[in-house]
């Protein structure tokens, strides 16, 4: 099979963009929109974000109810509510009526209270999209569609299948369909091909699943994304507190959750706290949430430059421990910084539970120690024939084993510490353990060195 080629298809995008730039600056505006929507929907919100504000604005208003529904799927939350914000209540109303329940949810949640108000009261379709503005973002029940196909247990497959051809289920719809009782409860689920095998008298009891796997309107996002990779599922349902079904997560909004929470903890490794921020966030914003951790991180830089200015008169004698004092630190943060991904991604996943705590850190320390052993032996040997100072090598290997050792223990106890109080692993993890490998790198090297002066000078 041959697979896409990505740079071709970078190539028809740009050129769209140029195409609709062009009819739009030479007042043809319809030229403009037949270019849009000759794209995939995807590409039509890259194409339309990248446009200028009053570019995308005149294509808004020549575009049709479906084409809109479909661009404001496919854009980032911002832009959406900011494009829906241009349209008429009337128009915003019937735009959001043809989106997906949970899409349309997204976009009012985004908009000012009032104008969402204002939008649901002209809205055919509002029953289907109340439910989910009830629910945090960042849960199950606010990344769930109430656009599902729920059976009940006493139906027979012919029965069914005649239901399927009388709602035509979207496409995007994936095909489980869920079993429910009387109180909407559910009891099991089915998946389309074993419907259409089984004979047209065989009741719906006979043929599902009793055990379905779910999650609950209040499941964290994460877990719920978690839920559906472990067990492989194109769709999980969602139950409230009484096992009512209420809606159903989609593998496209699996992806989504991946893709966030993956950018969140990169983010936060790399100090970055709002993982909204983009390539194209305003640099005032940008600077506003990137600032403070530097401020952060220049405190436990004067800290280490604390550690070194009690060395100053060691270091004025043996001027030379200076080029080997940051080898000693980097290489201890290079591997507390190994530790701490690994640590991270792990909780990530959900695969470091309590009772693993110290077998976790005490195996990463333990990495650390033979990783110290082999690098320090080699580091040591280097300075020997570099320097012909048996005693200089000596002290970098044993700086580096005992600060490799504390690096892995740090890398492993620092976000795990984190967790156990509630607070996010990967936030301040990179900071705390990069303070502590060079302080204590610093320390280390220098204090050896002094305790071996003699032999040094």
């Amino acid at each position: 099979m041959n697979e896409p080629d990505s740079s071709l298809n970078i190539s028809i995008v740009q050129h769209a963009q140029q195409a609709i730039s062009a009819a739009l600056d030479e007042d043809h505006p319809q030229q403009a929109v037949k270019a849009l929507l000759s794209l995939h929907p995807a590409d039509r919100a890259e194409v339309f974000s990248d446009l200028r504000r009053s570019e995308r604005e005149q294509l808004l208003a020549r575009l049709d109810i479906a084409a809109t529904a479909d661009l404001l799927e496919e854009l980032e939350d911002k832009l959406a509510s900011r494009a829906a914000e241009t349209l008429s209540n009337e128009r915003l109303a019937d735009v959001l009526d043809e989106m997906e329940p949970d899409e349309a949810a997204d976009v009012l949640g985004d908009l000012p209270p009032d104008r969402a108000s204002e939008a649901l009261a002209e809205m055919e379709e509002a029953e289907d999209v109340l439910p989910l503005l009830s629910h945090d973002d960042e849960t199950a029940g606010g990344l769930m569609t109430t656009s599902y196909i729920a059976l009940r247990p006493d139906r027979t497959t012919a029965e069914a299948i005649d239901y399927l051809r009388e709602v035509g289920p979207e496409e995007e719809t994936p095909y489980y369909l869920y079993v429910v009782d009387a109180s909407r409860r559910l009891v099991g689920i089915v998946s389309l091909r074993t419907l259409v095998v089984s004979k047209p008298d065989t009741v719906i009891a006979d043929i599902m699943d009793p055990d379905t796997y779910h999650a609950t309107t209040r499941t964290d996002q994460e877990d719920a994304a978690r839920l559906m990779v472990r067990y492989d599922l194109a769709a999980l349902p969602v139950v409230d507190d009484e096992g009512i079904l209420a809606g159903v997560i989609t593998y496209d909004d699996l992806v989504d959750v991946l893709e966030d929470e993956a950018t969140e903890d990169i983010y936060r490794l790399a100090n970055v706290s709002d993982a909204d921020l983009t390539i194209d966030s305003p640099v005032g914003l940008s600077i506003r949430r990137r600032l403070p951790w530097l401020y952060v991180n220049a405190f436990t830089a004067f800290f280490a430059s604390w550690v070194i200015a009690h060395f100053e008169g060691l270091i004025a004698q043996v001027a030379v421990l200076a080029a080997f004092q940051s080898v000693v630190a980097g290489l201890g943060g290079n591997t507390a910084t190994q530790s701490l991904a690994i640590i991270v991604r792990a909780i990530a996943l959900g695969e470091i539970n309590q009772g693993k705590n110290l077998h976790t850190v005490l195996k990463e320390g333990l990495t650390g120690l033979l990783q110290g052993i082999a690098v320090g032996l080699a580091a040591g040997i280097g300075v020997y024939l570099w320097q012909g100072n048996a005693y200089m090598g000596l002290i970098l290997a044993l700086a580096l084993i005992g600060n490799m050792l504390l690096a892995g223990l740090a890398g492993a106890l620092v976000p795990l510490s984190l967790r156990a109080l509630k607070l996010d692993p990967a936030l301040a993890s990179s900071v705390l353990v990069t303070a502590i490998t060079d302080s204590v790198g610093f320390a280390l090297f220098l204090g050896l060195a002094s305790l071996f002066l003699p032999y040094l000078t």
